[in-house]
């Protein structure tokens, strides 16, 4: 009988809350409110990744999980988070984006739990087919414990996108595994519009699963410099010098995203000898970027009327109205004659604008700290 894989998912769940303010903040960001749904989107993210403890893996029990955090978000995530050992919400000293947050993960576990097989995950994506998505991860999961492999899962591209990174696969294993030739991060629209209709390429979702062996190597290798710090840090892990080392350490270290700093230094050992794998994600994927990326996700899964429409309100009217986003949960709304407005309100704050123009919502936060509006993020 073959051994059940000792899965922990590692949910990455920083962040600074500007893409959805203003009903996000530095204190309350996207992950930790419920933008579809009664449900946040780091309780639906471990909804989806656990299952009751007589279930085996590679769906994994509550208090498998590992979460990587800030300080300003730790207290709401504990609270959402009923069954994660709170000393398994860990609060980075100082943002250094993935690459040390995923390394730092992949020291303990190999410390813990040596044959553990980790996939990470961020705390904010939605999907739609969460039974196809367990089929996939099933998948990646076995193949991530046969050896010293590295599994990403790649969105099947439905459009030019350039705010995305892409992977460019190669040949073809069984069932659905695809090698990896190289990774593209964020190409301007030419290499997009190329890649898109290459038909080899995946956008790249930023979910990986590997063993936690492959990625504490692969940091020392890649990062000779970081690894040590995290290595450092996780040798005081359960002892009262654990708090001075993190805060003094974590900061030293690379400020890179594990893209950068393992996947793309992986790929140039070429597709047949990096032990590279994307498995196809066809599971209804978005990252929710932004307003007009939570509109189109909740007109695809039926949210809005004919029109277009999706408006959170105590109630509504329309007329001559197509394409609007509007939250408003305590008041009555009317739209008349007017077309893909982005309209969101809070106790303190008013956003006006246009789908087109909902991705410099991070501009008014800049804005805002410039002029020390510090109440308003």
């Amino acid at each position: 009988m073959t051994e059940p894989i000792d899965f922990r998912p590692i949910i990455l769940a920083g962040g600074s809350g500007t893409r959805f303010w203003p009903r996000s903040r530095r204190a309350r960001a996207k992950q930790v409110l419920a933008l579809d749904g009664e449900r946040t989107m780091i309780q639906r993210t471990i909804d989806r990744l656990t299952v009751g403890d007589d279930t085996s893996a590679p769906l994994a029990r509550v208090a498998d999980v590992w979460v990587i955090t800030n300080s300003l978000l730790s207290d709401a995530i504990c609270a959402q988070l009923v069954g994660v050992p709170e000393e398994q919400v860990i609060c980075e000293p100082a943002a250094r984006n993935t690459a040390p947050a995923a390394g730092l993960a992949a020291f303990l576990l190999e410390r813990l739990h040596p044959e553990s097989v980790l996939g990470m995950f961020p705390a904010d994506h939605v999907i739609a087919d969460e039974a196809a998505f367990a089929e996939v991860i099933s998948r990646a999961a076995e193949l991530a414990a046969a050896g010293d492999n590295m599994v990403v899962l790649g969105i099947e591209p439905t459009r030019v996108e350039t705010g995305y990174g892409y992977i460019e696969t190669g040949s073809a294993l069984g069932d659905g595994i695809l090698r990896v030739r190289r990774f593209t991060e964020k190409p301007n629209r030419e290499r997009a519009e190329v890649f898109v209709a290459a038909g080899n390429y995946y956008w790249n979702s930023g979910m990986f699963i590997w063993s936690a062996k492959t990625l504490a190597n692969a940091m020392r290798e890649y990062l000779p410099e970081t690894a040590p710090l995290l290595e450092e840090i996780v040798a005081a892990w359960d002892t009262p010098e654990f708090g001075r080392k993190f805060g003094e350490l974590y900061p030293k270290c690379e400020n890179i995203s594990v893209d950068y700093a393992v996947l793309e230094p992986r790929s140039a050992r070429g597709e047949r000898n990096s032990h590279l794998y994307c498995l196809p994600a066809r599971f209804g994927w978005s990252d929710l970027g932004s307003w007009t990326a939570l509109h189109e996700y909740q007109v695809e899964q039926k949210a809005g009327d004919e029109a277009g429409n999706v408006t959170e309100a105590a109630g509504r009217l329309t007329m001559n109205a197509r394409g609007n986003y509007v939250y408003s949960p305590e008041k009555f709304v009317a739209l008349v004659g007017v077309d893909d407005l982005v309209v969101v309100e809070t106790e303190d704050a008013l956003l006006i604008t246009t789908r087109h123009h909902a991705q410099d919502v991070g501009k008014v936060v800049k804005e805002l700290a410039a002029q020390g509006r510090e109440e308003l993020i």
